[in-house]
């Protein structure tokens, strides 16, 4: 299993789809060292111009750097584009330490203390369990968020409650049911793996992602999604059944963009309206974009998400949005 895995995570990084946008980025890439304070080593990559003012992408559950390609393909020629594995996930080591959100805090402070020069600072992006390390970063050290952060940009995600707001269960898919914590719980934490076959693609792209999603896009998103260890995926929907970032976003103090799956079933928009309003209460929030996408939507609607990352990168680095005809 552990040969398969190694294998199938070799073949994201030289996978070729018909839709080039998915690809593994063409130009080269600098590894940044990054051990953590438990001393797990984490994968960092940086693509673009290393002089380049810099954007930081933060991926979600079962993911890795590879899911950003979309964009690391789209900014990596005007941009310094640092993209890294969460720990346990891609290429990072799972580490030695208790998995908290606070773990994963300290992992982004440690990515953003190599990356960045003295006094530089960066444009944050996170998906899913992305978003919410953001969140438990800028609600641990919210002193950083000024010293580091130019603006931030959060996708599919919340402040945690997950499985009393989940639709992705047919059963509770209205909204008139809550999900039994316990029935979450086993399911979040079970080590589930998705062998590449037509049902479970269908139904992969059912619940995570949105049945309009095919082709190479549904491809692209599970592929993605199987290369992350079962065990991973298990210890990881453990973190995630009890997650509660609290009013972390509170802290987010600079500009903040949010954006939403009108069909994502598991981080329904009634997570992103709760961050919305705690943006709102601190004076931050920068937009609001609802996308007709599932789970994975920077991957599902990539362009118009790349669209939005471009308006946040040119107001946060000082170029305005009419120079670019945004």
């Amino acid at each position: 299993m552990r040969a398969m895995l190694r294998s199938h995570r070799a073949d994201l990084r030289t996978r070729t789809y018909g839709n080039a946008d998915l690809n593994p980025p063409a130009g080269p890439y600098e590894v940044v060292p990054v051990t953590a304070t438990d001393g797990a080593r984490l994968r960092v990559h940086s693509y673009g111009p290393a002089d380049g003012d810099v954007i930081v992408l933060v991926h979600g559950w079962t993911c890795c750097l590879e899911y950003w390609n979309p964009q690391i393909n789209a900014f990596a020629g005007e941009y310094r584009v640092v993209a890294y594995d969460q720990r346990g996930h891609g290429e990072s080591e799972l580490g030695t330490a208790p998995l908290t959100t606070d773990r994963l805090a300290d992992d982004l402070s440690a990515v953003l203390a190599a990356a960045l020069q003295p006094g530089q600072r960066a444009v944050l992006v996170g998906h899913s369990l992305g978003g919410m390390t953001i969140q438990a970063w800028a609600g641990r050290y919210p002193e950083q968020v000024e010293q580091r952060a130019l603006a931030v940009l959060m996708t599919n995600t919340a402040p945690g409650n997950l499985i009393a707001e989940t639709t992705v269960v047919p059963l509770f898919n209205r909204g008139l049911l809550r999900l039994p914590f316990v029935v979450g719980l086993l399911g979040l934490s079970a080590r589930l793996v998705f062998p590449p076959i037509a049902p479970v693609q269908w139904l992969f792209r059912r619940q995570i992602m949105s049945l309009d999603s095919v082709g190479d896009i549904a491809d692209f998103g599970m592929n993605i999604v199987r290369s992350c260890p079962a065990r991973v995926r298990g210890k990881f929907g453990t973190l995630l059944s009890y997650l509660d970032v609290g009013r972390g976003a509170v802290n987010l103090t600079v500009p903040t963009s949010l954006v939403a799956g009108s069909a994502d079933d598991m981080t329904p928009v009634v997570h992103t309206d709760r961050i919305a309003d705690m943006l709102r209460e601190a004076g931050s929030l920068d937009g609001y974009l609802v996308l007709p996408t599932g789970h994975l939507g920077n991957v599902e609607a990539y362009r118009e998400f790349n669209g939005e990352l471009a308006r946040v990168a040119k107001s946060a680095f000082g170029i305005p949005a009419q120079a670019v005809g945004l």
